[in-house]
């Protein structure tokens, strides 16, 4: 089995969302990644990024979501290119995982037609209830009608503990992560926005964009305890981690 960590496209964020005590008017870019994982049952994406429309028109997709994401990526930034460089097209996936239908972790759901979708319950709930769209939930990314499982607790995908889902709620009432065990290289833990920045963890801080501040640090406990099991945990938005990752054809094993 591989992991290949893919762009999926790049944003501006606010750093006092993140870091209390920043200056509002303070900045910082960070990667928006997805994750490929080569089981001999079938290819699974962690996660589909930033629809390609937002390179040039960022306001008609994300509209007031601008004020607080801002694209800030070239085309080839995206995931269908990251996607082409390892040699896979839209058609190969077999299963796209969503930790949470945000639209920089989904916005490419509608290029993978022949995938069966992934996410928790309660984060459909969530996504089709009331108010949706204010909370960032912009139907034009995640509903694109392929067959959808609802996840509820753990989720082993192909029996085999090699890749198990593991909710950690509290960024979104269903965001989940997903455990990656591999022969070679260990262990990893994709924590998506879970932990968006590895300080927050450290801190043990919730960022100001969080549904569930109590739920969101038990997650964080959660995530310490895989990590203690010898999991390397890759989170959300994190570019210094980024940086340090290997990426694309450089697969772990």
């Amino acid at each position: 089995m591989k992991l290949q960590f893919l762009p999926a496209g790049r944003v501006r964020l606010k750093k006092s969302v993140y870091i209390k005590t920043a200056d509002r008017s303070e900045t910082f870019e960070a990667p928006v990644s997805s994750a490929l994982i080569r089981h001999r049952q079938g290819n699974v994406l962690f996660d589909t990024g930033c629809h390609p429309s937002v390179v040039e028109h960022g306001d008609e997709r994300w509209g007031s979501l601008m004020k607080v994401m801002t694209p800030v990526m070239r085309a080839e930034d995206t995931l269908l290119p990251s996607l082409a460089s390892v040699g896979v097209n839209s058609d190969d996936i077999d299963v796209v995982v969503c930790s949470h239908f945000h639209p920089d972790h989904c916005g490419c759901n509608q290029f993978f037609g022949k995938a069966t979708v992934l996410v928790h319950a309660t984060e459909i709930e969530a996504a089709n209830a009331p108010g949706a769209e204010a909370a960032g939930y912009l139907r034009a990314d995640w509903d694109h009608g392929q067959p959808t499982d609802a996840v509820t607790g753990e989720r082993d995908v192909f029996g085999d503990g090699k890749l198990v889902l593991v909710p950690l709620p509290g960024h979104t009432p269903g965001t989940m992560g997903a455990v990656v065990h591999l022969d070679r290289d260990g262990q990893f833990l994709l924590v998506s926005d879970a932990v968006s920045l590895r300080e927050n963890l450290d801190t043990d801080t919730a960022p100001r964009n969080t549904w569930n501040a109590e739920a969101l640090l038990n997650s964080y406990a959660e995530i310490r305890r895989i990590e203690k099991l010898g999991a390397t945990v890759v989170c959300g938005h994190d570019d210094a981690q980024w940086q340090s990752l290997r990426k694309g054809v450089e697969a772990y094993e």
